[in-house]
């Protein structure tokens, strides 16, 4: 956590003219500037920075705040990471209450990825390897690529720049054998890794000196996790954003190539497939989740398990598959921009992929194995929501050829015990307090059960440890159900779940019966909630 105290000096360092001026043009009228609000279409300028309030406001459309709300929403960052991005933009070191992360000097990290993209313009090899695959120049200047070189010279570069070699160690640059140190990335094309705010936090590296070991990425540090991040997020977040649409591929240089050709909301897992963790960086933007893998088995089975995961966790979007050896870089280069752009538009949904893959894998020919592959689709069902329950199953029963009889009791097997409404994210809830019951005080903290559409009363039993309820029982024996495992995911979706929450709050206000100002205290106050969610906080129920 960010002490208060630093926070207010921050701010004390701040010029919103400066702030805001730095994103988009500012014209002074008066005694206020004017410009075009960057956060909704106008012809004429109602954005207005006031440098004696310090506070931007939009009479358009209602946006406004401080320069830490600005960044927040130009740059889509939460309230840390706008903290984060302000601080290192103003040169002010922040303070932490668990601060083992502002010990650390991070500016090594910037300091030797300009090193590794000097060393690669002198590397021919290096620089024929990215112009054969197509990149051009301006590309590598904007993803900052570069080249690690020998292992004596990277140490040599931290030695000579007085960069402690413990900080190097603890961020991932350097690793020991016990006896020696030595550089993580050696003789690498280097793709520079940056948190969602822009900071460089990591690289992956790409042999060109036929290394068994094709690409690595930074090991696990104290700001590192592979897991929760997504290669070139911070390029990308604006495009989401704007688009509503994300593109996840399982390549560095796809998404460079992908931007290349103006599909600016491309993204990559960092070797490891996509995992719950990711969940939360995801639902930003609430955008459609394209997933553009491989054609071979590694590629498949990835995809499949990113569309279980995806769809059980209510996302639309869909899958495309690349056959024949080909991946998005490689049409990028042949020039086929427009094929993919039709691929893009058509995937697979998530649905009709894992079905089509569970049904694939059994002989349908035989009986046994057909009824398998029905068992199968029907617990993939469950997972999902009520509404795509129904759709599926009327698809499953189609390709195995299931009367009309069965479809009625497959209903009930896929509804299992429970007919009403089937809310996936309540569900994981539920999970979570069952599975990490540490986590409860935390969960009622914030939620209570008449905060829930369709499992509040599941919520109840399981604070009353009432397990015999034939809903709660179905919630502990399904392993289909994922949980918040991570208490900083947890916060992550309560957060997002309130922010929902109070807005349809909002709008109930507005039917209600009440004179004038009751009716406005009680707006202003869920208002109020959820400026605070917007920037990052959460808030008692």
């Amino acid at each position: 956590m960010i002490t208060p105290e630093s926070i207010e000096t921050l701010k004390n360092h701040l010029d919103i003219v400066d702030v805001v001026g730095s994103y988009i043009e500012l014209q002074k009228k008066g005694a206020n500037y004017k410009a075009p609000c960057p956060f909704h279409d106008e012809k004429t300028p109602s954005f207005v920075v006031s440098e004696q309030k310090q506070l931007y406001k939009c009479f358009g459309c209602g946006a406004g705040g401080d320069s830490i709300k600005f960044v927040m929403e130009y740059e889509k960052l939460s309230y840390p990471e706008a903290l984060e991005k302000l601080a290192s933009d103003n040169n002010v070191t922040l303070q932490y209450t668990t601060a083992q992360t502002a010990k650390i000097n991070t500016d090594v990290l910037t300091k030797l990825n300009n090193y590794y993209e000097k060393l690669l313009l002198t590397n021919r090899t290096a620089l024929s390897y990215l112009h054969e695959r197509g990149v051009y120049e301006s590309t590598i200047e904007k993803f900052k690529i570069g080249y690690a070189p020998a292992s004596k010279q990277t140490i040599s570069f931290l030695s000579s720049n007085l960069f402690s070699t413990t900080d190097a160690l603890k961020l991932g640059i350097l690793g020991s054998d016990g006896s020696h140190n030595f550089a993580r990335f050696i003789e690498r094309i280097t793709f520079p890794i940056s948190s969602h705010s822009g900071s460089i936090i990591g690289w992956g590296g790409r042999t060109i000196s036929n290394h068994p070991a094709k690409y690595v990425n930074s090991p696990q540090s104290v700001i590192f996790n592979k897991s929760k991040l997504l290669y070139a997020y911070h390029h990308a977040k604006s495009s989401i954003y704007k688009n509503q649409s994300i593109i996840i591929t399982e390549g560095y240089l796809d998404v460079v190539m992908l931007h290349q050709a103006g599909f600016d909301n491309a993204v990559a897992t960092l070797g490891t497939a996509l995992t719950p963790e990711h969940i939360p960086l995801l639902r930003r933007g609430n955008p459609k989740v394209l997933m553009a893998y491989d054609g071979d088995s590694a590629g498949l089975n990835a995809a499949l398990k990113a569309s279980k995961l995806l769809s059980s966790s209510g996302f639309s979007g869909g899958v495309i598959i690349f056959a024949n050896g080909i991946d998005p870089a490689d049409m990028v280069k042949s020039g086929k921009s427009n094929e993919l752009k039709e691929l893009f538009l058509n995937p697979v949904e998530f649905e009709d992929f894992v079905i089509d893959a569970i049904i694939s894998g059994y002989n349908l020919a035989d009986h046994h194995q057909k009824d398998e592959a029905f068992n199968e689709s029907v617990a993939y069902l469950k997972t999902l929501s009520s509404s795509a329950q129904e759709k599926y199953q009327r698809v499953v029963n189609a390709k195995l050829n299931k009367n009309v009889s069965l479809t009625k009791n497959v209903q009930k097997i896929a509804l299992h015990v429970d007919e009403k409404r089937y809310d996936t994210w309540e569900y994981s809830l539920l999970k979570t307090m069952i599975e990490h019951p540490k986590f409860i005080d935390i969960i009622i903290e914030y939620i209570s059960a008449d905060m829930l559409k369709f499992h509040s009363m599941d919520f109840t039993n399981i604070l009353n440890k009432n397990f015999d309820d034939i809903n709660v029982a179905r919630v502990v024996f399904d392993e289909n159900i994922a949980t918040f495992n991570d208490e900083k995911i947890l916060l992550d979706e309560i957060r997002i779940f309130l922010k929902k929450y109070y807005k349809d709050e909002l709008k109930k206000v507005f039917l209600l019966k009440e004179d004038f100002e009751r009716k406005s205290f009680i707006i202003r106050k869920i208002k109020g909630k959820i400026d605070l969610l917007n920037r990052g906080h959460l808030v008692e129920k």
